[in-house]
C-alpha cells in the first residue's frame, strides 16, 4: 500500500448533520487533514434498480429508484465513484433526485424526511476496474479497484440507502471501528 494511501471511515457520511457544517462530509474530512475534497455530481434522478441495488435494498429488479451518481476528488485528483441509490416512496421529488448541493447533506435530508438511519452493512471486494472506471478515475487497466456495497436501514430494518463506491485500491485504506457490548 502506497504511504500516502487516504484513511477513510464511513461514520462520517452516516449520521445526519456531521461535523456541524453546511453537509459536506466529505470536503469538511479532507479539510480537517490539509486537504482539499470536492465532488461533482455526474447524474441525479429516477432509473431502473441495477440487480446490485434491488438486491441491496430489497426491492424487484428494474423497480424504480432515485441514483446520486458523484465522482469525488481529492486535492483535484479523483479518487472514489460514488453511487447513492434511495427507494423512490422516499426520494422521488426530493433535492435527493436533483443535482444541486442538498443543504445539510443527503443523510440530513434523509432525517428530514422521517428515514433516519440505525443500522448499517458494508461488503467490500477488489477486483479490476472495467473501462469507464479507469477513465474516471485515471488509473491504469492493471490498477485494482475496491468497491464498497454499503446498505442502510432504519429502525424496523426498511433499506434507506444503498451505496456503490468503488476506489483505487492503492490509493486508500478503509478503517472499521466497532463498538464492543
Amino acid at each position: 500500500m502506497a504511504s500516502d494511501a487516504w484513511i477513510s471511515s464511513s461514520m462520517p457520511y452516516l449520521r445526519p448533520g456531521e461535523g456541524g457544517g453546511q453537509g459536506d462530509a466529505w470536503g469538511e474530512e479532507a479539510a480537517a487533514r490539509g486537504r482539499r475534497g470536492t465532488q461533482r455530481i455526474l447524474h441525479a434522478g429516477e432509473v431502473p434498480a441495477p440487480a446490485v441495488v434491488a438486491r441491496l435494498l430489497g426491492i424487484e429488479d428494474r423497480d424504480t429508484v432515485v441514483v446520486r451518481r458523484r465522482i469525488m476528488y481529492l486535492d483535484e485528483e479523483p479518487c472514489e465513484l460514488t453511487d447513492s441509490y434511495y427507494p423512490a416512496q422516499i426520494a422521488a421529488g426530493t433535492g435527493l433526485a436533483g443535482t444541486t448541493k442538498i443543504r445539510g447533506g443527503a443523510v440530513s435530508l434523509l432525517a428530514e424526511l422521517g428515514h433516519v438511519g440505525r443500522r448499517v452493512r458494508e461488503d467490500v471486494t477488489a477486483r479490476m476496474p472495467d473501462a469507464e472506471e479507469r477513465e474516471l478515475l485515471r488509473i491504469g487497466a492493471e490498477e485494482p479497484v475496491l468497491r464498497l456495497e454499503r446498505v442502510v436501514l432504519d429502525g424496523a430494518d426498511r433499506a434507506i440507502q444503498a451505496d456503490l463506491i468503488t476506489m483505487p485500491a492503492q490509493r486508500q485504506r478503509l478503517r472499521y471501528e466497532l463498538r464492543m457490548g
